[in-house]
């Protein structure tokens, strides 16, 4: 479309209400979409850290599946609890239910996610607090209750504050926390590269599958996520 032809058309075009009568004929359809854009963790350029750190990760996933050396990926997620302000309506034939788009908030959670992908271990579960502490309960409940016989659990996760060993420090006796690190081999996903660990993909997999709705207690929330664990344990289900 030439500069004079749309001169003439945007001419033909006076207010809101009249651009159906608009004359766009000089106008094409294209593929060019500039109002929307995605959010993404976008890594400095020639970053040899972010590099080594995803090389790293990558030869892990490589690993051949070994019931004695488990690779697991962890990673949680704040959730906001809502309630419904008004009773929704049902249902009915020919017609959808209808849900207020007004919601009560009833307060905030943390959800926690670990998964193994080759060998489809699965567990969820739900904290008030998203504190070193509840981390720590978190890796003893997969060194003690998930793996116990395994030699050595390899462990991917990002490199949030509180993911490190010293938040097992603080939440148990020296012994008891050194006794937990030696079960572990921790690989930290780069800076700005969280996506490189699997565990966002079950936790996307969860938030599609479990938590499309409204759910408005931390009790409703951790029963429904418990049972959404179960099937993904039962079809052990996997990440290749």
């Amino acid at each position: 479309m030439d500069i004079a032809s749309s001169r003439r058309t945007s001419k033909s075009c006076t207010g809101y209400t009249s651009w159906k009568k608009c004359n766009w004929s000089g106008f094409k359809k294209n593929k060019l979409r500039p109002h929307k854009n995605d959010y993404w963790c976008i890594p400095s350029k020639e970053d040899a850290e972010f590099v080594a750190c995803m090389e790293d990760v990558l030869d892990v996933y490589e690993l051949p599946y070994n019931s004695k050396r488990p690779v697991v990926c962890m990673d949680e997620k704040p959730y906001q609890l809502l309630g419904d302000a008004r009773k929704s309506l049902p249902m009915r034939l020919g017609d959808n239910a209808k849900i207020d788009s007004e919601y009560i908030r009833n307060g905030t959670c943390s959800i926690f996610v670990f998964v193994e992908p080759l060998g489809g271990m699965h567990h969820v579960s739900v904290h008030e607090h998203r504190k070193a502490t509840d981390w720590a309960k978190e890796i003893k409940y997969l060194s003690d209750v998930m793996f116990p016989d395994a030699e050595k659990i390899i462990l991917v996760m990002d490199n949030l504050n509180t993911h490190k060993p010293a938040s097992l420090y603080k939440t148990f006796p020296p012994a008891e926390a050194r006794r937990i690190i030696k079960r572990l081999e921790i690989h930290y996903t780069p800076k700005h590269g969280s996506w490189l660990d699997m565990a966002e993909i079950e936790l996307n997999v969860m938030t599609r599958q479990c938590l499309s709705r409204r759910v408005e207690t931390i009790e409703r929330l951790r029963k429904e996520l418990s049972s959404w664990k179960e099937e993904r344990n039962k079809s052990k289900a996997k990440i290749k």
